[in-house]
């Protein structure tokens, strides 16, 4: 089996040299590109194994296993004869892009590559790293694009290995390549750069000196101390002076004596005595702002210690004593920049000064091109200053305070720390429990007070007006405020418990099920026969046995268009009040009287256009008798009708008839609609014709 395995290898590194002659056939110039494929040599990297094997019956691990082992062979020989710098080192990218081809048909490890690669890390100085690194951004999609799980860990030991040999302060470019790297490889949800627990790192300790420096004495002692005391009322922002908790220098016992000294300051001063009132605030002092500065990593590194009432009263005070002295910098910086600027050359001098002779002074233009080379430079160093670590001494404490670069640093620090603060009030944790966040690990009990609420949003708009100054400050603070927005949204991810934020592949059956609908749904809709919620007007075109439309005939039927009469309502009113009579249940009752409700309206309504008269005879609601049989004409009328007829009557009272014919004409018109006896009936149409003769 072992003699098996030998001739195995011998062949595998036969075929695989054979293939890097014909590579190199195939790339004479050399370089990294272009990428070999299984097309350039025309499938003879699949048929490897069958060549190897010919004649044998070798199993799948012994197969991996003769086929690394012919790699590395080759591969060690190759980094033992060549340099990365020479011509000849293309046969090292020949052979991984062979090995690629080998790993993605599974005729080898599918992380044998990344072995590879991760050796010829190890083997490579810093530029030679950087050389390998370009050949991993040019092959990464296709290094990651199969088999990824088999080589996720061997890339991260291997990144992972060259950060720690890289140096954050001298390759931070090459440290930024690896990590983008990782980033572009590795899944967006991966969890192998989170931190589930939400652990802090505790081992970045800042060291800085919290013993105050000791107390200079020089020459005389009184005439020093009346000095520094006149230094401290008449200048204070160029005081060095240690607090008065500073203690003196050991086996120092001498105490200040009065101020006797020709060098004594003595001030006239009416108003020396009065009380200060409205003495303005004075800017921080450096020495003591210096531990008050430092300790506030402490705190930046552990946030958790602010659950401690102590701790977060100091922090509060150190963080706004600190801000207090970053605008003091800002603003003394500011005054000697426009100082300095009055010397500079601008086109509004021209009134006093000839144009042309700022031109031709040679002084001033070299005053110009300094100032001018002066602010490039300091753009330049805001855009690739990088600080590792921060420098604690005392000594170099106020030339820090004087970058702004350092004081952005700082700030930044604060908002994160704000916004972790605020993640803590109520109503952000009420947002998280709506969400049932299963990663209890990153939730605290601890929830922030209202006063310190109103501190830390006070603090934030404090410090974001702040960053918005100084050249391109407000877009340095919206880069910051971007990146922070957007990891509050991977702090809920976390809490979540991290989910899956890939989503698979979706099957081509439901692809094409949407297909089909999104095309029917944007297709040309016919018009319905019937639009919704109208009538069904089918009827109108049956056609009867007479061969005319039934519909159309039925609409010309006098009962749909012509009013009915008030008699016609009587009868059914009398069958409504016999069903109330006769109802069994409330329903029943209630129902018979709805009913006839309705009729007795319908017939007082057509009664008012001809029968008003009646009105006055029928009860509310309880009897219509008088409005359906309304009383004949009295006799006496009807004979003094008949009397007018025939001739008989004298001119008076043919007069008097005329007024009363005149007068009842149009109530003997509302009555004849109401008689029934025949007789009646006939008479009264030729007593309204006579009085209208008369």
């Amino acid at each position: 089996m072992a003699i098996a395995g030998i001739s195995s290898v011998h062949a595998f590194t036969d075929s695989l040299k054979e293939l890097l002659d014909r590579s190199w056939r195939i790339k004479p110039n050399g370089g990294i590109e272009p990428a070999l494929a299984s097309a350039s040599f025309s499938g003879d990297v699949e048929n490897i194994a069958k060549r190897a094997n010919v004649g044998r019956s070798v199993t799948a691990q012994d197969h991996y296993a003769a086929l690394e082992t012919a790699c590395r062979n080759i591969f060690y020989n190759l980094l033992a004869s060549t340099s990365i710098e020479d011509g000849s080192f293309v046969q090292i990218w020949n052979l991984l892009d062979i090995v690629t081809v080998l790993s993605d048909v599974q005729l080898c490890e599918p992380g044998l590559v990344f072995w590879l690669v991760e050796e010829l890390l190890d083997s490579q100085t810093i530029d030679g790293c950087k050389v390998v690194f370009d050949y991993l951004d040019s092959r990464r999609e296709r290094l990651i694009a199969k088999h990824f799980k088999q080589k996720q860990l061997i890339i991260l030991r291997a990144c992972n290995e060259l950060l720690r040999r890289l140096s954050r302060a001298e390759d931070t470019v090459f440290c930024g390549r690896v990590f983008i790297f990782m980033f572009q490889s590795f899944p967006l949800g991966d969890r192998s750069s989170v931190n589930l627990r939400g652990e802090y790192h505790m081992e970045n300790v800042t060291v800085f000196d919290k013993d105050p420096p000791p107390r200079e004495i020089n020459g005389s002692e009184g005439a020093m101390e009346v000095d520094q005391e006149h230094n401290a009322v008449e200048k204070p922002e160029k005081s060095t002076e240690a607090p008065s908790s500073t203690p003196q220098l050991p086996g120092d016992t001498s105490t200040p004596q009065p101020a006797v000294s020709a060098t004594k300051f003595v001030k006239f001063d009416a108003q020396a005595d009065k009380p200060k009132e409205s003495e303005p605030e004075l800017e921080p002092d450096t020495e003591t702002l210096y531990p008050i500065f430092w300790s506030l990593q402490d705190t930046f590194s552990q946030p958790t210690r602010l659950f401690d009432s102590e701790i977060f009263s100091s922090f509060k005070s150190g963080l706004d004593f600190t801000l207090r002295k970053f605008k003091a910098v800002q603003q003394h910086q500011q005054s000697r920049s426009g100082t300095s600027n009055l010397f500079s050359y601008s086109p509004s001098q021209t009134v006093k000064r000839n144009r042309s002779n700022l031109e031709t002074d040679p002084q001033q233009q070299q005053k110009r091109a300094r100032l001018d080379s002066d602010q490039q430079q300091q753009q330049q160093r805001l855009a690739t200053s990088f600080n590792p670590r921060y420098l604690t001494s005392r000594d170099l404490f106020s030339l820090e305070l004087s970058d702004p670069t350092f004081r952005r640093h700082i700030l930044v620090q604060a908002l994160i720390l704000i916004d972790f603060l605020l993640s803590l009030t109520p109503r952000a944790k009420r947002k998280l429990e709506e969400k049932k966040a299963s990663n209890k690990s990153v939730l605290y009990s601890y929830t922030l007070a209202d006063d310190h609420v109103k501190w830390a949003t006070a603090t934030r708009a404090e410090i974001a007006t702040y960053l918005q100054q100084g050249q391109e400050g407000k877009f340095y603070y919206r880069m910051v405020d971007t990146v922070l927005s957007r990891d509050k949204n991977w702090v809920h991810w976390k809490a979540d418990g991290c989910p899956l934020i890939s989503q698979p592949p979706i099957p081509p059956a439901s692809v094409l099920e949407s297909q089909k609908g999104a095309a029917k749904a944007c297709a040309p809709r016919r018009i319905r026969p019937t639009p919704l919620g109208s009538l069904d007007l089918s009827f109108l075109s049956n056609i009867g046995d007479k061969g005319q439309a039934q519909g159309l005939e039925a609409l010309k039927k006098p009962e749909r268009y012509t009013l009915p009469k008030v008699e016609d309502y009587k009868v059914p009113i009398m069958e409504d009040e016999f069903d109330i009579e006769m109802a069994k249940t409330e329903e029943e009752k209630e129902t018979a009287g709805t009913a006839k409700a309705s009729k007795m309206w319908r017939a007082l309504r057509l009664a008012s256009k001809n029968r008003m008269n009646m009105f006055d005879k029928i009860e509310d609601g309880k009897d219509l008798g008088a409005l359906f049989d309304p009383p004949p004409p009295s006799p006496a009328k009807m004979a003094e009708v008949d009397n007018y007829m025939d001739g008989k009557g004298n001119e008076a009272e043919a007069k008097g008839a005329q007024e009363a014919a005149t007068e009842g004409k149009e109530v003997m018109k509302e009555e004849v609609n109401g008689v029934k006896d025949p007789e009646m009936a006939g008479i009264m149409p030729i007593a309204v014709e006579s009085a209208q003769v008369i």
